[in-house]
């Protein structure tokens, strides 16, 4: 007498694949609805043509972003932040490449991250490397415990915010 045998599918297997992939799929789409967002900005208004920041105000490394309404239709938005080199930086809120999203940029860790592309660029090169899609500078300076922004200088950033 013969015997057949069945050999029974282990299941077991494809169940953990699906699992995997299914945690995959929803880390992947989880980050891109967390990156879809816009950082929320407090509104400045400059005085006698000037935005003056407390120096104190960003000693915590964390980017601080800013917007300024020109007009109901006209706005510009910009971001502050102290480097790991100790240097406090500023730029728009918009690259030359992603601006027409109007997403800006996300701090992580030591890195300002593009929300539209993921890109991330070392805080310590804001103001220093131009072009692409790296933050776009934005003129400042330091006198005493203040930095100084004109806002002739934040107008300048306009074309990303139209």
């Amino acid at each position: 007498m013969s015997r057949k045998y069945t050999q029974t599918r282990n299941s077991t297997g494809k169940i953990i694949l699906f699992a995997v992939l299914c945690c995959g799929i929803l880390g992947y789409t989880g980050t891109a609805v967390a990156w879809n967002f816009t950082v929320p900005a407090t509104e400045v208004k400059p005085q006698n043509g000037v935005f003056e920041f407390p120096v104190s105000a960003f000693q915590d490394g964390k980017a601080k972003h800013f917007e300024y309404k020109h007009s109901p239709s006209q706005w510009v938005r910009f971001f502050v932040v102290k480097s790991t080199d100790g240097v406090i930086r500023a730029a728009f809120d918009a690259c030359e490449v992603c601006y027409k999203s109007k997403k800006g940029y996300v701090q992580q860790g030591n890195d300002m991250v593009c929300i539209n592309c993921g890109l991330k660029f070392r805080t310590d090169k804001v103001n220093e490397i131009k072009g692409g899609c790296n933050p776009s500078p934005l003129k400042r300076t330091i006198q005493g415990d203040k930095m100084i922004i004109t806002q002739q200088d934040v107008l300048t950033g306009q074309k990303y915010f139209q």
